[in-house]
């Protein structure tokens, strides 16, 4: 459960799913499933407006369709991997030889249209689990962050009461695991604008420690970076 929060501005982040498909129909019926299911949909109808998007934006994981205007899925799949974005083909192209080469080409699931909407959240799922980036659960250290439901609780089942700017700053810390994230980074994820006062941040993270019983081997300081939640052994 999330204390009120006395600050202004703050917000929880969700997977941030970025779909990229030319038949209106489609998207749509994409964008309402996901956003039922919990999600953050942005969508574009063609290449060039997803390139764009990319540059502009960070995305959890992005849903391509192939055959596009502008740019083609496996062009867009350039632009997508440097970054370390996973990506879901999804598209009418059902040969063999077509799924051969999404997959070889870096695509981490491959799924042919007309597909059922179960089967297109059950493989949501899968890929942002297998690629860290966690679903609806997110766990570590005895502790378990429920995204959808927006609740953290212990492992005896016990809530632990957050406010929604330590509830983003944790999720934070779990979807991106084992990574220094820049302090910069953290707090315009978190706070929705640039690093004013290092000191607000550092006083989150205090609370954050406290409130689960963590300690600096746990979330740990970066020198000159920012912070890090330790992977477990």
């Amino acid at each position: 459960m999330l204390e009120p929060e006395k600050e202004k501005g703050a917000y929880a982040a969700l997977n941030r799913i970025l779909i990229v498909e030319d038949e209106a129909t489609i998207a749509r019926l994409i964008e309402v499933s996901l956003k039922r299911a919990g999600y953050e949909c942005t969508v574009a109808h063609d290449g060039l407006a997803a390139a764009d998007l990319i540059e502009a934006h960070d995305f959890d994981l992005a849903l391509l369709d192939i055959m596009l205007p502008g740019l083609d899925g496996y062009e867009l799949l350039d632009y997508l991997r440097p970054m370390g974005t996973p990506v879901i083909f999804i598209t009418a192209k059902t040969t063999t030889k077509d799924r051969v080469r999404g997959l070889s080409l870096g695509a981490d699931d491959y799924l042919v249209k007309p597909f059922a909407v179960e089967e297109l959240l059950a493989r949501v799922e899968a890929v942002l689990r297998r690629t860290g980036r966690g679903g609806r659960l997110l766990q570590a250290f005895g502790v378990t962050l429920d995204a959808v439901g927006r609740t953290v609780t212990r492992a005896d089942g016990s809530p632990v009461e957050l406010t929604p700017r330590e509830f983003a700053l944790l999720e934070q810390l779990l979807r991106n695991r084992g990574a220094a994230l820049y302090r910069d980074v953290l707090y315009e994820r978190v706070w929705g604008a640039e690093l004013a006062d290092t000191r607000t941040l550092d006083l989150h993270i205090q609370r954050l420690r406290k409130k689960l019983g963590w300690q600096d081997h746990q979330i740990e300081t970066v020198y000159r970076v920012g912070y890090r939640l330790r992977k477990e052994d």
